[in-house]
């Protein structure tokens, strides 16, 4: 098995959270796991998150999601692997965690059930989930209120934090959410909470200016996760300009592929055309793109091409 080495704060870069590749018929194509991850190593990524949203996690069975688990972890090597283990119950959360962390997972990301309403209900939640997973899991707070519908505000998060040592990451995907960066950030500059690191989703629409408010990277699943690394790595570099020249080239297809309920779609259907995926199936229920929206993403390749050679030729004939 690889090393676990654990998940910390320190992390940085860019975590690709990972499809789960299927056949039409709606097996999982091991090969394509292979050749995706083997494609994360080479572009600079620094982690992987398995078995997000994107992963198509609760279309899995339990037997399956350590199986895609166990697959990238062994073939990530050096990597760290986040797993998602989200679930609506806390045993079927601990079984899982305790399986991928056996099997040299460096953490686990955790969002919260759409049930929560209050800041106590939150926290309260976090301190259950800590609790059955074991408090020496490090866990990736995730934060999507687009999506599970829990308003996270900068205040719950702190208290999460300080409360709970083993909460190492904060996915942030708020939005609008360049504030809530800047006020945690804020929070560890005053001394009022530890420093955690910040990796944003949200398919990477404001990870220009992510990444000046404080952001570490990113932890999205673009079609495009090198141009990820490349806009964080130059970033760094105090290239500024030239970050955002990149990022904006990408941006009419990063606002295409986010899309609710197709934005999985045009996602696989690009990793597809990248050659990084055998099919763009879907395991269902799914949503299947047009005919129409597949020339409309053929488009945006195309036009991105004229500024990224990473896209030329993608575009179907």
């Amino acid at each position: 098995m690889p090393a676990n080495t654990p998940l910390t704060a320190d992390a940085r870069g860019v975590f690709p959270i990972a499809p789960t590749p299927f056949f039409e018929d709606g097996t999982i194509d091991v090969d394509s796991i292979d050749r995706i991850t083997d494609f994360y190593l080479a572009c600079g990524a620094t982690g992987v998150t398995v078995l997000g949203q994107l992963g198509e996690a609760p279309k899995l069975e339990h037997a399956e999601s350590v199986d895609v688990a166990e697959r990238m972890i062994r073939r990530a090597g050096r990597l760290p692997v986040v797993v998602g283990v989200s679930a609506p119950g806390f045993a079927a959360m601990r079984a899982l965690t305790r399986e991928v962390m056996d099997r040299g997972a460096a953490g686990v990301m955790i969002a919260p059930p759409n049930t929560l309403r209050t800041d106590d209900q939150i926290v309260g939640y976090y301190r259950q989930a800590v609790e059955a997973i074991g408090a020496d899991v490090p866990f990736v707070l995730q934060d999507y209120p687009l999506t599970f519908s829990v308003q996270m505000t900068p205040g719950v998060i702190r208290r999460i934090v300080q409360e709970l040592p083993s909460c190492v990451m904060l996915k942030h995907e708020d939005w609008p959410g360049l504030e809530k960066i800047s006020a945690l950030r804020g929070f560890e500059r005053d001394g009022s909470m530890r420093h955690i690191s910040i990796l944003c989703g949200n398919n990477g629409l404001f990870l220009d200016y992510e990444v000046e408010r404080g952001a570490d990277g990113a932890n999205t699943g673009y079609a495009f996760p090198d141009m990820l690394c490349d806009v964080v790595r130059l970033q760094a570099e105090g290239r500024r300009e030239e970050a955002h020249d990149l990022f904006d080239a990408h941006l009419p297809l990063l606002r295409y592929e986010q899309q609710p309920g197709v934005g999985l779609a045009v996602r696989k259907y690009v990793l597809m055309r990248r050659g990084l995926l055998s099919s763009a199936a879907q395991r269902k229920p799914a949503a299947a793109m047009s005919a129409q929206a597949r020339a409309e993403v053929d488009h945006l390749l195309s036009r991105l091409a004229r500024h990224d050679p990473r896209a030329a030729g993608l575009a179907s004939a």
